[in-house]
């Protein structure tokens, strides 16, 4: 096939060699794409550390439109365009690959925080508000280095900023309040992401994550609940993780008054110490004990002391136990009363007054 570009107009061979170098530059930035994600790629899987491939994937994944924009930029000068048309063009294409670096940096950094974050301090769980804050604090600064590249002042854009953002703070006090609160609970350190809280209110479940507006909630039915980050900074809470996850579980029981209670104590320890070594969640090393507490109307009462690893294990544990020591009871002879309001076939009926 002959190409015969010289018979075309000037403009024509311009445009067909733009568009010949616009598209090279694209297919040189997918080979680099290539070539960074599997030379670099293998290099830095060798590495330790993990944060080198979220850099090589973003890298990656950007550089067919780094290139692209390489090859705007080169087709651009083949052409003859009025001053204020190339100016434009010019910032145009700054602004756009200064975005893209900004975007990048925001990502890394983002990643840095959420692969290091739990290293360095294991307490300050990375959230959702955490990397948006990020992602706010990159983005602005690049703003400001790209309206500084265009050479706009930034101090009266600043100034008005501040004016407006007294109206904008007004206008947005609630938003606002669950944003400052749900950073203090980040940093507070008082709930961390993972833990079972239970407020005041009576809403409980798992910590899922915080955001910039509410803090969501996993219940055991697998629901999830949200509560405004400045509720949830103001209720009281009980965390049923800290300062350790195991906890206590107290089971109420009751015996008859007939009973020996050396006994009933004696049993109801044996069969406690059998749940917390075969039952999951369960403490194996754990001592339970009995306490007596009440001259009750159907009978003594006393509680068990047993211990759980996790709160829901607790569950489990009840459920065994109870199932255990009604057994164990039943085949001793021990009586287990019952309500007040029942009465047992033996008994006599009332006397008439």
């Amino acid at each position: 096939m002959n190409w015969d570009l010289q018979g075309l107009p000037g403009s024509a061979r311009t445009a067909l060699l733009s568009l010949f170098v616009v598209a090279l530059a694209y297919l040189i930035g997918r080979l680099g794409r290539q070539i960074v994600t599997t030379q670099l790629g293998a290099l830095v899987r060798r590495t330790s550390s993990r944060w080198d491939d979220a850099v090589v994937k973003a890298v990656a994944r950007r550089a067919p439109f780094w290139s692209l924009l390489v090859g705007i930029y080169v087709a651009a000068g083949f052409w003859i365009l009025p001053p204020n048309i190339a100016t434009t063009l010019d910032k145009g294409l700054y602004v756009i690959a200064a975005a893209s670096l900004t975007f990048l940096a925001s990502e890394v950094l983002v990643n840095l925080v959420r692969i290091h974050g739990p290293t360095i301090d294991p307490t300050l769980p990375t959230t959702t508000i955490t990397e948006n804050l990020i992602r706010i604090v990159v983005v602005t600064l690049g703003l400001l280095v790209i309206l500084n590249g265009l050479g706009l002042y930034i101090t009266p854009i600043l100034t008005a900023l501040g004016v407006g953002g007294i109206a904008v703070a007004l206008a947005l006090q609630d938003t606002l309040a669950n944003l400052f609160a749900g950073f203090y609970l980040t940093v507070g350190k008082q709930i961390r992401i993972g833990n079972y809280i239970r407020l005041s209110s009576g809403e409980e479940g798992y910590l899922v994550d915080i955001d910039w507006r509410a803090s969501r909630l996993r219940q055991l039915s697998n629901n999830t609940v949200l509560v405004p980050n400045a509720k949830l900074s103001q209720s009281i809470i009980t965390n049923y993780h800290l300062p350790d996850h195991e906890l206590a579980v107290v089971i109420e029981a009751s015996v008859d008054y007939a009973s020996d209670l050396d006994r009933v104590e004696t049993i109801t320890t044996d069969v406690a110490r059998d749940v917390m070594r075969t039952v999951p969640g369960g403490v194996p090393g754990f001592e339970p004990f009995v306490r007596y507490h009440t001259f009750g109307d159907p009978g003594i009462g006393f509680s068990v002391i047993l211990r759980a690893q996790e709160f829901v294990d607790q569950h489990l544990i009840k459920h065994e136990f109870v199932k255990r020591l009604h057994r164990r009871f039943a085949s001793e002879g021990i009586a287990i009363p019952l309500k007040a309001l029942v009465q047992r076939h033996d008994a006599p009926p009332p006397s008439p007054q």
